[in-house]
């Protein structure tokens, strides 16, 4: 309770500041996510010292950005771009949106759909059921990349987590190229790297993820690779709590795979 109440303080501060870097390069900002509807597909925004921003739009899970939910606030990083606007908000450029775990019951805004706020392109399918095709579904059978050749070396491949989570339903797609590159040099170790992060926001107040969750991460990934790959002796964990203050790269797990 004492970190939950410690954590609103915060969040409640930055929504009380006016921003000072919406002409940096990045913007970082806690704040209530807002739906627009359209007529095709609901539009995702979130408000910051007083400009309105475009986060992205109602999919499915193939996507690569994800909604925030009502009922929470959201950590939003993002690059503006300047002149650029979709359902009135403008755009952030390699958006990433974390839902904070504290309920917060205000945010609760829905937008009816308005003529001037289409979304100006086509979305990937119409709202509704898909009939078993999702979204983004590739088109077409991928073409895989070439097997490794030996000499074979140890290789690190990182995993990127929301603030404050851990392994999610998109974790086990992440770790795909992992299996792939483990089962094909016949690995014999794996090293788990999990890693907590700080992140500043544009107020210049710091929110720090929480204690253990490095620790959480590393135990959760190493879990999915018991029993994976018959060549792989031992699967090893480190934890790195430093939660030194960075961005969204900094909310990880390293997965260290040796010959």
């Amino acid at each position: 309770m004492a970190r939950s109440l410690a954590t609103s303080a915060l969040t409640l501060a930055a929504l009380a500041l006016p921003a000072t870097a919406a002409a940096q390069d990045r913007l970082t900002f806690v704040a209530c996510p807002i739906v627009r509807d359209t007529s095709s597909v609901p539009c995702w925004l979130s408000e910051y010292g007083g400009e309105l921003y475009y986060l992205g739009i109602q999919t499915d899970v193939s996507a690569e950005f994800n909604p925030p939910w009502l009922g929470h606030l959201a950590l939003v990083e993002g690059a503006p771009k300047a002149g650029e606007r979709i359902c009135g908000g403008l755009v952030l450029d390699d958006v990433r949106v974390s839902v904070m775990p504290e309920l917060s019951p205000e945010c609760n805004t829905v937008l009816m759909a308005e003529e001037r706020y289409e979304l100006g392109f086509e979305p990937p399918r119409p709202p509704g059921p898909s009939g078993g095709r999702l979204a983004f579904a590739p088109v077409g059978s991928p073409v895989p990349p070439p097997p490794p050749e030996p000499p074979f070396v140890a290789r690190t491949f990182d995993v990127h987590f929301p603030f404050e989570t851990s392994v999610n339903f998109k974790t086990p797609n992440a770790l795909g190229a992992v299996l792939d590159y483990a089962s094909a040099i016949g690995a014999s170790r794996i090293e788990v790297t999990g890693h907590r992060a700080a992140v500043r926001l544009s107020d210049g107040t710091v929110l720090e993820e929480q204690p253990g969750l490095a620790a959480r991460r590393a135990r959760e990934i190493a879990g999915m690779f018991n029993g994976l790959i018959p060549t792989v002796e031992r699967i090893e964990t480190v934890v790195d709590e430093s939660a030194e203050p960075g961005d969204w790269r900094d909310r990880k797990v390293a997965i260290t795979v040796y010959p």
